[in-house]
């Protein structure tokens, strides 16, 4: 065995010996192996794991490169390079690259956390950055949000992450928040009853967690402002919205109620 070897090292190839040529390949295809099988391993556990499958791809790639980095620190170390600068150069490059992609990575490492956490999903309607939509996608980098007027906005996963997430599907119930206001000649409690009625005739406001509420708000300088509460389920929340604000002025015309607007009283004394 001795004898094999002593014979592979003086068998030269340039300035490399043959033995070491072998080791070389024997080092290459042995990490092969050990990649292959920790990349087995990383699988198995994202499969096991309930991550979205872009955070999945990532996890598994960057692993992939780091392995391969260490195995070509290895060979190189081999061929006889010196390793500690390749290892300040590459730590240089990186430095140099996480600069000039800043903004990329925290719009991944934010897309990595909307992925995991899951403040919201397709399908919900939320408010993320001062954008209102229906969400269509989120990716790595942006989240694809749909508006009322079927406009697509993509937002930046650093701005979503670092703004104030309003997500108004994650609940089955919304509340249904309205003022009217109606004039001082008219009794509160007549007021009161007419916007009951207009809550009453429509048969999609429930009566949970809480019946539905109507209340003196506020005494302004021309009307007196009434507030109205109900619960409706949250697919019902803009069809309720805009049916009880029909109704209420209808209700107020049959009941002879003056929905007032903001108007000066001059009185002349003679």
């Amino acid at each position: 065995m001795n004898e094999i070897t002593e014979t592979l090292s003086r068998i030269t190839i340039g300035s490399f010996s043959l033995l070491s040529l072998l080791s070389i390949v024997l080092i290459f295809l042995v990490s092969l192996i050990v990649i292959k099988i920790i990349l087995r391993i990383i699988d198995r556990i994202l499969d096991a794991s309930k991550l979205d499958a872009g955070v999945k791809s990532f996890v598994r790639s960057t692993v992939k490169c780091v392995l391969w980095v260490v195995v070509i620190i290895i060979i190189a170390d081999r061929l006889g390079i010196d390793t500690t600068s390749l290892i300040a150069l590459l730590s240089v490059a990186g430095l140099a690259l996480s600069l000039s992609v800043q903004g990329v990575m925290t719009n991944l490492f934010s897309g990595i956390t909307i992925l995991t956490t899951k403040p919201f999903v397709a399908g919900d309607y939320v408010e993320l950055d001062g954008a209102s939509g229906t969400v269509k996608d989120v990716k790595l980098f942006y989240t694809s949000v749909v508006t009322i007027d079927n406009k697509i906005i993509h937002i930046p996963n650093g701005q979503v992450t670092g703004a104030k997430i309003i997500n108004y599907s994650s609940q089955d119930k919304r509340r249904v928040d309205l003022v009217f206001s109606a004039s001082y000649d008219d009794a509160t409690q007549d007021v009161k009853d007419a916007l009951l009625a207009a809550i009453n005739a429509d048969s999609r406001i429930i009566y949970e967690p809480a019946k539905p509420f109507v209340g003196l708000l506020a005494y302004k300088e021309s009307s007196i402002e009434y507030v109205v509460r109900a619960w409706v389920a949250t697919e019902d929340y803009w069809d309720v919205y805009f049916s009880l604000n029909e109704k209420v002025r209808e209700v107020f015309n049959e009941r002879g109620i003056q929905m007032t607007y903001e108007h000066l009283n001059v009185h002349i004394i003679q």
